[in-house]
């Protein structure tokens, strides 16, 4: 099985990055439209992980980490749906934009562009995925389910800000790793497994990522938790997509430019 060497994912992640600004700015209705279907594929991932890590109340309270395994066995569907079919992730593209921002291809204004179109396209994707094929269809309906949504709304919403912050940087770590693997691969099964590994390694982990919480927190409070958009917003979403940046952006993007870019 050959895979790109680190030097070779590099230069597929320039050319990738700097697609992702050309598309910024010459078709920011497309790009906007793949970001919502982003947004609808982590949706995916975040509710069958639900729906499969609760989904054995008898078994896993026994075994606890019977749970989370189950949840990010499940999970990564949503990156390989990502990286496969070529939709646009915030928390992906915070890896992918960095090595050619450090060539100098172009601006942090592009990169500012690109970031915050794509998330807003993640955000519409995500909530309504998750309003209209999960809540009006009633998956978490009924308990187990019910319960742990709640319990998942009000334990994301009660940490410290700071501890948030410090689970986005490890989440986004995993997932934009997951990303770079993918790169490296050139069959689906290569991706597909680049992906799903250190995507379930966060979900196992209990690490913050903030498209998914744009599942599990407006679907926490579609099913009544008490938390309010406040305290999504100031007390997760915030300090998890500042987390999710310095992830992504830091400990992949920059570091493997670093590590592996030319050297004249």
């Amino acid at each position: 099985m050959h895979i790109k060497t680190p030097s070779e994912t590099l230069a597929a992640s320039l050319a990738a990055g700097s697609l992702k600004v050309e598309n910024t700015m010459k078709h920011p209705g497309r790009l906007f439209v793949a970001a919502i279907a982003a947004g609808a594929f982590i949706a995916m991932g975040g509710i069958l992980s639900l729906t499969v890590g609760f989904g054995f109340p008898g078994v896993t309270a026994a075994n606890p980490a019977m749970a989370k395994l189950l949840a990010g066995t499940m999970f990564p569907i949503g990156l390989i749906l990502v990286v496969v079919l070529g939709a646009e992730l915030f928390t992906g593209n915070n890896a992918m934009l960095v090595p050619a921002y450090m060539e100098r291809r172009y601006g942090a204004g592009a990169v500012m562009a690109n970031w915050s179109l794509v998330y807003l396209g993640n955000f519409v994707g995500a909530v309504g995925f998750t309003y209209l094929l999960v809540y009006l269809t009633g998956l978490v309906a009924s308990d187990p389910w019910h319960s742990a949504i709640v319990g998942i709304g009000v334990a994301k919403t009660s940490m410290p800000w700071g501890v948030v912050l410090l689970k986005g940087i490890g989440a986004n770590w995993f997932v934009c790793l997951g990303v770079w693997l993918a790169l490296a691969g050139h069959n689906l099964l290569e991706k597909a497994f680049g992906c799903w590994l250190p995507v379930m390694a966060f979900v196992v982990l209990g690490y913050e990522h903030c498209i998914a919480n744009m599942f599990y927190l407006p679907l926490a409070m579609m099913e009544g938790a008490p938390i309010g958009v406040g305290d999504c917003l100031w007390r997760n979403l915030v300090p998890a997509t500042i987390g999710n940046i310095l992830g992504g952006a830091l400990f992949v993007g920059c570091l493997h430019w670093y590590l592996h870019r030319p050297r004249s």
